[in-house]
């Protein structure tokens, strides 16, 4: 398995938006990312036996960002099976993956998994989607709501539009049909 760790700060102002800084964590971040280091090898374990029974092809880089594991599997052409429509079959993944880890460690993983750059590749789709509804929004003075999305896109869109002067963003519905409503300030 080649395997890459590189532990990268977490940005507090993330942690907080995302509402997962504890006085534990601000006090011991070393501690934090060893812990945070110790999933994404249990996942990349995890992943490189499921990429086995498949029979699939793909490299597995292990970081830590913004005080989650993540964990990308790249290079394979079958991989894109493993994405499936709207990355529901990345998503379902990474649930399993993150049922494995608790399995192992006792605790719950916020791990994050990206399979064929599928997750980077959305996230500066949906970025791009942001900015221009909510500059759409400060232009017509009248509020846009967006088709139902998972809970990483939303944050992906909450983020864009608060970068937008003169706009703002709030969740409203229920899993699964959640939407991003972007309003005038």
């Amino acid at each position: 398995m080649a395997e890459t760790v590189e532990v990268i700060g977490a940005d507090e102002d993330e942690k907080a938006q995302d509402g997962t800084t504890s006085e534990s964590e601000r006090e011991a971040p070393e501690a934090d990312d060893d812990l945070l280091v110790q999933e994404g090898d249990i996942a990349g374990d995890y992943l490189e036996r499921l990429l086995d029974i498949l029979d699939y092809d793909g490299d597995i880089d292990l970081d830590v960002e913004a005080g989650r594991a993540v964990v990308s599997i790249d290079g394979g052409d079958d991989l894109e099976k493993l994405v499936g429509p709207r990355g529901n079959v990345l998503e379902a993944l990474q649930e399993l993956t993150r049922l494995a880890v608790q399995q192992e460690t006792g605790t719950r993983s916020r791990l994050m998994l990206d399979i064929a750059g599928w997750r980077a590749a959305r996230r500066e789709e949906l970025s791009e989607l942001g900015r221009s509804t909510a500059e759409s929004v400060v232009s017509s003075g009248e509020p846009v709501r967006l088709q139902p999305m998972s809970p990483f896109e939303r944050k992906v869109v909450h983020d864009a539009v608060a970068s937008v002067q003169g706009a703002t963003s709030e969740s409203e519905g229920e899993e699964p049909k959640r939407r991003v409503v972007v309003l005038p300030a």
